[in-house]
C-alpha cells in the first residue's frame, strides 16, 4: 500500500497502532512498526505513546488518549460546555496513572492532573469533530475545578451564576459529596446559597465547627459564615 493511501486510512482514526498499520497492510506486526518508524521520522505520524501514534495534530482530541484512564476536565471541559467564554492555554486532563504532569504536542501543552481511581466519575464520551473524546460532564468539570483548585473560587463563583438555569445543582451537590472532600462541599455549598439554591439540609453533616477558607487561592482572613462554617477571605 503507498503511503498517502495509507496515510488516508490511519487518518480515521484519532489514534492507531501497529496493529493498525498490519491489519490495513497486511504486513507483519514487525514490518508495521517499521513502517510506523519511518513515517514517524519523515513526520507524517506523530507519536504519542508506546505503540501510539496519529495523523492528527489536535491536542484536544488525543489528549483524553495519553493515558488511561483519563478524561478532559477543568478549564477545557467548561469551554467544551460553553460554561466559560476563556479559551484555555491547555488541555487539561484527569488521570489516575502516573505520568508527566505536561507534555507539548503539536505546540499545545497538555497537562495532567493525577487522582485516585475513585475519583474518576462524571464524564463520558462526546463527539469532536467527528471522534470520540473522554470528557467530564458539565457538573464534574465543575467540582474538577474546585477539588484540583485549577480555577479561583471567585471565577467559579461567576461560572456558577452566569449557569445556575442549565447546571444540575443536584448532580452537583451528589458529585460533590462523592469526593468526600468536606472544604469543597462546604465552598459548593455556600456559593449555591448566594444563588438562592439552599442545599444544607442535605449537606449540614459535612459542615464542620473548624472553618475553611473560601477561596483557596487567597489569605484565610475575613468573618466566619456561622451556617456554612466559611471563612469569607473574598467578596463574591
Amino acid at each position: 500500500m503507498k503511503s498517502a493511501v495509507l496515510l488516508k486510512e490511519l487518518g480515521k482514526c484519532a489514534v492507531f497502532r501497529a496493529r493498525t498499520v498490519a491489519e490495513l497492510t497486511g504486513a507483519s506486526p514487525a514490518y508495521a512498526r517499521l513502517v510506523l518508524q519511518r513515517l514517524a521520522k519523515a513526520g507524517q505520524v506523530l507519536r504519542i505513546g508506546r505503540d501510539a501514534y496519529t495523523v492528527h495534530r489536535d491536542a484536544f482530541l488525543v489528549a483524553s488518549r495519553m493515558a488511561w484512564p483519563s478524561y478532559i476536565s477543568v478549564w477545557s471541559a467548561l469551554r467544551y460546555h460553553n460554561l466559560t467564554e476563556q479559551v484555555p492555554h491547555a488541555v487539561w486532563v484527569v488521570t489516575a496513572r502516573k505520568r508527566r504532569a505536561e507534555v507539548r504536542f503539536a505546540d499545545t501543552l497538555i497537562m495532567f492532573i493525577r487522582t485516585k481511581p475513585r475519583l474518576l466519575f462524571g464524564y463520558g464520551k462526546v463527539d469532536y469533530r467527528g471522534f470520540e473524546v473522554f470528557m467530564a460532564d458539565p457538573e464534574k468539570a465543575v467540582i474538577d475545578s474546585l477539588l484540583f483548585r485549577r480555577v479561583s473560587v471567585s471565577e467559579m463563583f461567576g461560572i456558577l451564576k452566569a449557569n445556575i438555569r442549565t447546571l444540575n445543582v443536584g448532580r452537583l451537590v451528589g458529585y460533590a459529596v462523592k469526593t468526600g472532600n468536606g472544604a469543597l462541599i462546604r465552598r459548593l455549598g455556600y456559593m449555591l446559597d448566594r444563588l438562592g439554591r439552599d442545599t444544607h439540609r442535605r449537606l449540614k453533616k459535612y459542615v464542620y465547627p473548624t472553618p475553611v477558607a473560601l477561596d483557596y487561592s487567597l489569605p484565610a482572613g475575613g468573618p466566619v459564615n456561622g451556617k456554612w462554617k466559611v471563612r469569607e477571605n473574598v467578596r463574591l
